[in-house]
This record gives structure tokens, sequence and C-alpha cells, in this order.
């Protein structure tokens, strides 16, 4: 149920030779060889993650700074197209492996790196060599602009020294990745390289025993490709990257960072495991039914920090002993205390849980480590310490942490520490009653301890303050200064404060190696926290708007369903619509004018394929859905309109990419395609796409203008055209005719045909033209009809495949009991009988 000594384990970093750079700059980057001790001038800064801060951020901002660095390596000669990759959160240390063939378009590493939003990403020094340039490295350059690139001698690229790594770092839990990864040479290679470039950046190297490992195998999860995801607003709206108007927007109500970013990636990688999202289902069932654990659960899971980022500061040992480190050690115990004081009240939230997930995550909750850890640091550490927001209150919880009398220096530090503060504040009074003006002690990360006072101008001697005060800033009536004294006096408390720092580092190493052997019941936390809290999102979703549980089957089936984020937009529930499908009727043709609904409702089917796949209810009166292990979307945007010729191209290379990678389990949407072209080109790519996705048992649905595609349903008897609905309003100015839109899928095809003529009708244009329009329009439409019109021998081999079709779907789905079967069957022969030619009907009679 999950997913959940400071000897460096490697060679000196110092002898890494590696070129990196902005990708604008590539070219140039690629030629030389630049050490690695000079070579970060020209790439983006790393901040070490020890300095790093573990705060309770905002949930919609968690990935508002990439963390992520990814080492990529491909095979070469007959291996080519087999790709390794490993990647680590610099937030997180968990490091994931994976490994897989790609074809030519290597869609599957663009799709896994735009998933990862790198940081970085570490390449071989070969992939980029003068004249010889491999076509991945040109895509992933071409696809991340924005990402520093980084290259490294091939030799790093090792999988003998991957596997060593693994060994050495590797926790015991997750040693079992072992077994999945000692044949896997490409992405063992990438760890080598990733991990040794990650602890010369970091300037720490990780505790032996202290990583999560796991090999991704990419068949545990849907695909969406990066441009479906973009076509569908998955986690970024297409208009403004901040705008919460996407699907992780409409379910986003996590309360930590790690639940963020669970929510993200089962967005962009929904499960394909039935029983795995029906295990979620059934969690976020009894969270909408039972109130009290709901609210409980909430409670104690928003006061979890960021676990994840917390661990990973952790297992880091720095390689140089700095105030800095110091005070982030420090800091990040205090951090380990308030998450360890949490694990009861999760506990006892969870207590009367009924769900078997549920019900696992308190047995997990049991494990006797998070006792044993509290009670090491609670030996040490005062038990009133606590996580505290605001600068000076925390610095006071670091400055208290260790107990009394465990260090008598430590003691004495402290106490002058306490009468620098305590001759700061006295300080400050005597000046308030020698000018007379309302001074007060602030403090300030950047400043230390300075004056502060609100206070008119014109109560000051000339406007002025005294010539004493210095660094003086003023906001409206607040002023902010300091003096030479008191800058004095905060040199004299910070050099106290890192004589703090350092004896309280000491104390917090020996305890923190202490304790290691125990830690990494934190990854298991960390999981938990993250996992309730995407649950609790899902539920509270739920509550806003009448979602329902989806069921899995082998049928597409949605009553009613509405797309999620319109009705986010709009603050009210969108018009719905029906949706079916199954293996016997599994394309379907949608056509309409213009602005009539059809992207929209596209993109409503897929949006709530994947809810239903991550384990969310879904926007609907009921649905039912068929694992999806692909999702393709190609929807035609406004700019489509115009023909031109990068507009076909794109079109082209969309299709392509679908025809090349779908399957019988794939979800299929396509809409208008074939725009960027004329009619008759159009309607040809229409059409032989379309036959070639039909030997496909996939679900298609495709959505055009091009009206002569819909009699593919006399060749084809899975094939079915629905059409949305629109009414023609004579209005009282000028007696012309508009259209009235009503958002409504009705089955056949539109009857809109002759839109354009339409238009010219409400037009200036003179009424002889438009009649012989409409005469040569008739004259056409007739002679295409009577070629396109059905035979009575199709008509009935069409009949005979429903039949056949629904009652293959009854064998499999039925839970009728025998007499309602009887009623069902009688029903389906009186349709069969009705869709069959009476014999010796004709053709103008059928």
């Amino acid at each position: 149920s999950y997913f959940g000594d400071k000897s460096s384990c490697v060679e000196n970093g110092s002898a890494l030779n590696l070129t990196s750079s902005s990708v604008r700059g590539l070219n140039s980057a690629c030629v030389g060889k630049t050490p690695l001790s000079s070579s970060r001038s020209v790439c983006r800064s790393h901040t070490p993650l020890m300095g790093l801060s573990v705060t309770s951020s905002s949930a919609v901002s968690a990935h508002s700074v990439a963390s992520v660095i990814v080492a990529v390596i491909e095979g070469r000669g007959l291996a080519r197209g087999e790709v390794g990759m490993a990647s680590i959160d610099l937030k997180n240390p968990e490091v994931i492996l994976s490994q897989f063939a790609d074809n030519t378009t290597y869609a599957k590493v663009i799709t896994k790196l735009k998933i990862l939003t790198p940081l970085e990403i570490v390449m071989s020094n070969t992939a980029c060599d003068a004249g010889n340039t491999t076509k991945l490295f040109s895509l992933i350059t071409e696809h991340f602009k924005n990402v520093t690139f980084t290259t490294v001698q091939r030799k790093y690229f090792n999988e003998t020294k991957g596997l060593e790594y693994i060994e050495q770092l590797c926790a015991s839990e997750f040693s079992t990745v072992f077994m999945e990864v000692q044949s896997k040479y490409y992405c063992l290679a990438a760890a080598a390289a990733l991990l040794k470039y990650v602890e010369f950046i970091q300037n720490s190297v990780y505790a032996p025993k202290s990583l999560k490992v796991r090999f991704q195998g990419s068949e545990k999860t849907a695909m969406i490709d990066s441009s479906s995801a973009q076509n569908l607003e998955l986690v970024i709206n297409n208009r403004d990257s901040r705008n919460g108007h996407t699907l992780f927007g409409v379910l986003n109500y996590t309360k930590t960072p790690g639940g963020s970013r669970r929510l993200r990636s089962n967005i962009l990688e929904p499960l394909v495991d039935t029983e795995t999202i029906n295990m979620r289902l059934d969690c976020v069932q009894e969270l909408l039914q039972d109130e009290e654990l709901f609210f409980g659960l909430q409670a104690v899971i928003s006061k979890f920090l960021d676990t994840e980022q917390l661990l990973s500061v952790l297992v880091q040992i720095p390689k140089q002993d700095t105030i800095k480190a110091a005070e982030s050690k420090i800091t990040n115990l205090i951090y380990l205390k308030h998450t360890l004081e949490l694990v009861e009240p999760l506990k006892a939230a969870l207590r009367s849980c009924n769900t078997p997930l549920l019900k696992a995550y308190y047995n997990s909750l049991e494990d006797t480590r998070f006792g044993i850890i509290l009670e090491k640091i609670t030996t040490v550490i005062n038990d009133d310490t606590r996580y505290t927001k605001g600068c000076l209150s925390m610095r006071t919880q670091k400055c208290y942490a260790v107990k009394p009398n465990i260090n008598e220096f430590l003691d004495i530090a402290r106490r002058t520490y306490t009468e620098i503060v305590d001759d700061i504040a006295g300080m400050i009074t005597q000046l308030a009653e020698k000018y007379n003006l309302p001074m007060k002690t602030s403090f300030s990360s950047a400043r230390g301890f300075f004056i502060q006072m609100n206070v008119d101008c014109s109560t000051l001697p000339n406007g002025q303050l005294p010539s004493e005060f210095t660094k003086v800033t003023k906001i409206k009536n607040t002023y902010s200064f300091t003096s030479a004294d008191l800058i004095k006096m905060n040199e004299r408390c910070q050099e106290s404060l890192r004589e703090i720092y350092h004896m309280t580092y000491l104390i917090v190493c020996k305890l923190l190696n202490e304790i290691y052997e125990h830690i990494h019941c934190l990854y298991k936390l960390s999981d938990i926290v993250s996992m309730l809290d995407m649950l609790l999102s899902f539920a509270h979703a739920c509550t806003l708007s009448d979602y329902v549980r989806p069921e899995f089957t082998d049928t597409l089936a949605i009553k009613q369903g509405w797309h999620p984020i319109l009705e986010k937009i709009a603050m009210e529930k969108p018009v719905s619509n029906n949706t079916y499908l199954t293996e016997g009727n599994n394309f379907v043709i949608i056509t309409g004018p213009n602005m009539s609904g059809k992207s929209t409702y596209l993109k409503q089917i897929a949006l709530c394929q994947i809810m239903a796949q991550i384990g969310s209810y879904v926007p609907a009166e009921y649905c039912s859905f068929r694992i999806a292990e692909q999702i393709f979307t190609r929807i035609g945007m406004d700019d489509d309109i115009e023909t031109n010729a990068s507009t076909f191209m794109k079109e082209m290379k969309e299709i392509t990419y679908i025809i090349q990678n779908a399957n019988d389990k794939s979800l299929i949407i396509i809409d208008e395609l074939g725009r960027g072209t004329s009619a008759e080109e159009g309607i040809g790519i229409c059409y032989a796409a379309s036959e070639y996705l039909l030997n496909l048992k996939a679900f298609t649905f495709f959505a055009t203008h091009f009206l002569e595609l819909c009699h593919i349903d006399a060749l084809y008897p899975n094939v079915e055209n629905y059409h949305f609905e629109v009414q023609h309003v004579r209005s009282n100015a000028g007696n012309r005719e508009k259209i009235a839109y009503t958002y409504t899928l009705s089955k056949g095809y539109s009857e809109e045909k002759n839109y354009g003529l339409k238009a010219a009708e409400v037009s200036s244009l003179p009424s002889s033209i438009i009649l012989d329009a409409k005469g040569i329009t008739n004259h056409v439409a007739k002679q295409i009809l009577h070629r396109q019109k059905s035979t009575p021998d199709m008509m009935k081999q069409r009949a005979v495949y429903h039949l056949a079709m629904r009652l293959v779907q009854t064998a499999r789905n039925s839970r009728l009991d025998p007499d309602s079967l009887r009623i069902y069957l009688k029903g389906l022969k009186k349709k069969y009988e009705a869709s069959c030619p009476a014999p010796g009907q004709n053709d103008e009679q059928q």
C-alpha cells in the first residue's frame, strides 16, 4: 500500500568534468570540457538543501520552484531507443529509477520529464559531440528550453557504480528494489551519474542506508502525453499559468506540500489497477459518510510540515561544519520532534476507521520506532520546544532546545545571550524615555534587533529623527531604524548565538547518530500523510458539488456528466450530457456548428476518466469506466480555423503520435482534424485516420465539421453518430434568424448542413446569389446521398452486429434477476427486428 560518519560513499568530486549551461547557449557549451570546480559560474546557482528551512507552505504554490535533478542515458548501437532515467528531488530523499524502450519520437522520455518538471537535466557529453548530436539530446533541449542542462563524461554513467551506490545508500526497507534493477543497466548507469553529481552540488553526502529507492515501471500508470496534459489543462491553465482553473485546481484542497505533490503526480499519471483505485474510493466514501473522521483527520493533517523535505535534510551529512549547517540541523530536529508528536493524534483520528487502506495506515502508525525516536529526542530536547511561526520565536526555540545541565558551557552561553537580549530591550526603553517617543523592540532575520515606532512625522522635531539613529526607513507612519550601540549589541548577540548553535549542534549530531537506524519509519509516515491529505482533498471536493462514485467495467457510461473545470469557472453546474461506449460501439463521431459545445464535451470525458482513475468521485449522476492505459487528445484551438502550413504540420504530428502509440485500451479524443488544409484533403485524412483507429478496440471520440465522415457508419457498425443541437430563433429586429446553442448532445449527425449558407443569408449578399448557391448545394448533396445510401444487406449486418454486442455485454455485466433479464432480452429482440429490413422492401422504401 506504499509508494509506500562523514566519509563520502564516492570518490572525490573534484575529478568530475562537466559542461553546464542554459539551453540557449548549448552549442558553445558542448564543445569544451570545464572542470567541475569552476563550472558552476555558468550554471544556475544551487542552494545547498542543508540551508533550507522546512515550512508549511501553501499547497497551491508547492510546485512553483523546480527542485528535481534528472540523469538520462540512452543505449548505443543496437540498444538505441533503450533509455535509463534516474531522478531525485532535492526536497525529498527518494531516488526514482526507470528504464524502458522508446520509439523514435521519444514520447515516453519527454512525457516523464514533463511530469518531473526538472530543475536540471544531466546527460553524457557523448550525446552532444560536435556534428554527432543524438536525436534524444536534440528533442530534450527543444522541449526544455528553460531548464539547466549539464553534460558529464560518459564514464560516470557506470552501472556497476550505480548498483554500489544503491547497495550503500538504499534503506533496508526498500532493498527489494535490488531484484528489480540489478539487470536494468541503463537506469543503474543514470543513478551513478546522478548521485555523484548531486553530492557534489549539495556539498554533502547521503548517510548510509538512508535513501528511499524505487523502480517505477510505466505499466503501473496510464500514460498521458504532455500535449494532451496541456490540451486538457490538467495542472496548468493555458491562458494564465497562475490561474487555478485546472483539474488540479478543482481537486486541490490539500493542506500539506506533500499532499499537493502527490495529487499533481497522480493527475499526470493515473492508476490502471482497479483494485488500488477502489481501495482509494472506499476511503473517500468513508470520509464522506463519517464527518467526525473527516474533520478529525483534516485537523491533524493540516499541522504537518513538509515531511519529505525534512527527511531530505536529515539524511544528508554536510562535508563542512558551518554555522548555517549547525542552525539547519537544530531547526530540523525541532521539526522532527513536532512531526513525531503528531503520530499519536493521527492514530487517534484513524482508530475508528473501517476501510482496508485506512486500517493499514493505522497499523503502520503502530510502528514502535516512532516512539523510540521521540523518546530519545525528549531525553535531550526540552518538552516545550516546538515549531513556531515567526523568526524570533523560532530562534528562541533553537537557543533553548537542549535541556539544561547537559552541557555546562552551553548553559553559560545561553545566560549570556539572555542578558544581551535583556540589555537590548532595556536600552531601547531608555531611548524611548530620553526622546519621549513610542519606540518598541522589533526583530527580523535580516536586520536582527532594531527599533520601530508608529508616529506622525509632524510630531518629530523638524520632522526628523534624532541624529544618533541610522538606517532609517519609513513606510507610511511606521519608522524603522537602529543606532551604533544597537548594531554593536546585535554583533555580540550573533557571537553568542554562534557559540550556542555550535555547542547545540554537537549534542544534536550525537542524538541524530543514535536515531539514524530508526529514521526510515519517516518514509512510511510521509507516504501516509500525503495520501491521507489527497484523499481528504477528494472528499472535500465532493462536498462542494454533486459528484458520484465511479464503477469500473468494460463500458464507458456517464449519465448526465458535466465539465468540472467549467463548473469552477461558472460557479454553477454546466449543461450535462450522457456518454455511452462499449466494445461494440467504440467509435463516436460528433458534429455540430462552431461553439455548440463539442470541444468542451470532449475534454469533459477525458477529465472524468482521469478523475475516476486517480480515485476521485466524478461530476455525473452515474458513471462507469473502462480503465484507459493511454489517454490521447488532439483538441482544435481557435487559431486552427486559419489554414496555414504550421497548423497542418502540428495536426499531422499529433495524429501520427496517436496512431503510433494507441492500443486497444486507449481513450482517444480527436477534435477538428484536417482543418489546416483543403476540404477534400481534410475529409480524406479524417476518413483514413478513422479507418485505422476503427481496427482497434480503443474508445474513440471524433469531432468534425466534415459531415461526409458521418456516413462511415454504413460500413462500420461500431460507429455511432451524435450531434449538438441548436435552435433557430427569429429576432424581432429585422426579422433575422439567430442560432441559440442548447449544448445538448443528441443521437444522429448534425442537421446544420448549410451553416455557411445561413451565415450568407444574414449578410448583405444579393438574394439571387444565395438562391443559386442553395440550388447547387442541394443538387450536390443528393448525388452524395445516393452514393452513400445503405443497402438492406448492410442494414441487416449492422443490426446483427449490434444484437451480438448487446448480448456479450449482458453476459459480462448483467446483475438482473431472471424475470427482468427475460424482459430485457425480449426488448433486444424487438429492437433487432425493427432494425432489420423486411423481406422484399426495395431501396426507396428503406
